[in-house]
């Protein structure tokens, strides 16, 4: 998922194996190949952007005569307008896309992996399990992923640049915390001008002759629970006194536990978990409104 990208991979480097904090992290030498992409912009999908647009105010109303979070009360808002750090998700949140359903289709297994997607985000499935089982489905090869990412550039949310340039100007920090994949995160990350430090995802490995060789079980997103560890690490590491966790899928929910954060919001404008939003502490369709809250 890139803008307009130069295919260029770097000399074969050693992949380090992480094993002690996310943050300071030591490393023991691995060789496998890592691909480096140099993003050179983003190509607009206004068709696509308008049609997820449209799509939203049906949804709202639908949810909104069912469930009762779609308004805040004054706490949250407090909450939300005082949080030194917001964490997003990625897929269905910033993005569009379900990005491992779109590489699989892109691979030719779209459909046998997107029911196991939405088994993993309705929560009834071990994350780790769906993990490992959809990508058994079709093992993208190094050169497929390229290939994907050179064709299918990041289709971002209609509203989130703004939210994270109105964030980054009050001087909240801001995370991506995803059960995907670096590979394809890290152009959202250079769009939205958020730093490789601040990325929390799943890694994908490949064997010297570019085959899948599997992803890194050491990323604590790779994980059920995993969402709620790197928040809670996040947040002990900076000391963050409010912390909020946006997304749509139950890894996102999880996030919301003692010394993680304080508030889940969850985001119905592109797939609506109804479970998820259910227990959200403010359901939203529109990045408009929690811009507008900020004022």
């Amino acid at each position: 998922m890139e803008g307009l990208i130069i295919a260029r991979i770097n000399p074969v480097r050693a992949y380090c194996r992480r094993h002690q904090s996310p943050f300071i992290p030591t490393y023991t030498p691995r060789l496998v190949k890592r691909v480096l992409l140099t993003p050179i912009g983003m190509m607009k999908h206004p068709k696509s952007l308008n049609s997820v647009a449209a799509s939203v105010q049906p949804l709202e109303s639908s949810a909104a005569s069912r469930l009762d979070n779609t308004l805040p009360s004054k706490e949250i808002l407090e909450v939300w307008q005082k949080a030194d750090a917001v964490c997003f998700d990625v897929d269905s949140t910033v993005c569009l896309d379900e990005g491992i359903d779109e590489l699989a289709e892109f691979c030719g297994a779209g459909k046998a992996v997107a029911e196991w997607t939405a088994r993993a985000m309705g929560g009834s499935v071990p994350f780790e399990e769906a993990l490992a089982a959809r990508l058994s489905l079709f093992n993208p090869s190094l050169s497929q992923v390229q290939d994907f990412l050179a064709q299918h550039p990041p289709r971002i949310s209609p509203g989130i640049d703004e939210l994270v340039k109105k964030l980054k100007a009050k001087g909240t920090a801001v995370y991506l915390v995803s059960g995907g994949f670096r590979q394809m995160i890290n152009p959202v990350a250079s769009i939205l001008d958020i730093p490789p430090e601040n990325i929390f995802a799943n890694q994908l490995l490949f064997e010297n002759s570019g085959e899948f060789l599997g992803f890194d079980t050491n990323e604590p997103t790779s994980r059920s629970g995993g969402k709620a560890t790197a928040v809670q690490q996040i947040r002990k590491v900076h000391g963050y006194k409010a912390l909020v966790m946006i997304g749509d899928g139950a890894t996102d929910l999880e996030a919301r536990k003692p010394g993680g954060a304080d508030l889940f919001i969850c985001y119905g404008g592109v797939q609506l978990r109804e479970a998820v939003a259910a227990k959200a502490d403010w359901l939203v369709f529109n990045f408009s409104n929690l811009i507008n809250s900020l004022e």
